[in-house]
């Protein structure tokens, strides 16, 4: 049944349904980094692509489906990374910092999945997709808490597993603390400012 305002009855050359996807994704991301942008809806989003928001019912079942996509995108993006850095860097302690510098040069150079990262994006959506953000910030704590554990084994640790456990819970904190203050400052406050420095302090 037509609808009117869709892109079919502009006359334009209809994007295949991946490509609708990806770019309804990242309109959203887009739409998120305007500072101190309020909720967004649907009908923003839709006005923004210049389609009918049943047009983007088409390719996703619900808003918090396509936030999943933003999640999925940033788990991929970074866990790629890691898993990368892991294979290649013999060094515990290395592993641990380059680790961290990734995610945060990755969050600085895509604001508004940083606001979907330390939850600003989600108060209003459902729970489940903060539930799914947590649990990335787990599995990279995880991730950091192997690597240290390698570099206090290697450093004769009398308490390797206590004092990785430690450091990696430091090391999460300074992070999601980083990504706060840049989506809190309007994206002024870099997540990567004197961040070598910062990691000679933490990191040993």
């Amino acid at each position: 049944m037509p609808n009117g305002t869709t892109e079919e009855s502009s006359g334009r050359k209809r994007p295949k349904p991946g490509e609708r996807r990806i770019q309804i994704l990242q309109t959203l991301a887009h739409m998120l980094e305007q500072p101190g942008a309020e909720r967004i809806t649907t009908a923003a989003l839709a006005a923004k692509l210049e389609v009918s928001e049943a047009a983007l019912y088409r390719h996703f079942a619900s808003k918090a489906q396509m936030f999943e996509g933003l999640i999925e995108f940033i788990e991929s993006s970074v866990f790629t990374l890691v898993n990368q850095i892991a294979e290649r860097e013999g060094d515990g302690a290395a592993q641990a910092q380059k680790m961290l510098t990734v995610l945060l040069q990755f969050g600085e150079k895509n604001p508004g999945m940083t606001r979907v990262m330390v939850g600003d994006a989600l108060v209003f959506e459902n729970e489940r997709l903060s539930a799914r953000m947590n649990q990335f910030f787990d599995r990279l704590e995880s991730q950091f808490r192997q690597s240290l554990r390698t570099a206090a084994e290697a450093g004769g640790s009398q308490t390797p597993t206590v004092d990785s456990q430690a450091l990696a819970s430091v090391l999460t904190s300074f992070a999601l603390g980083r990504l706060q203050r840049y989506a809190r400052s309007g994206f002024k406050r870099l997540p990567t400012e004197h961040l070598e420095a910062s990691l000679r302090q933490l990191i040993h």
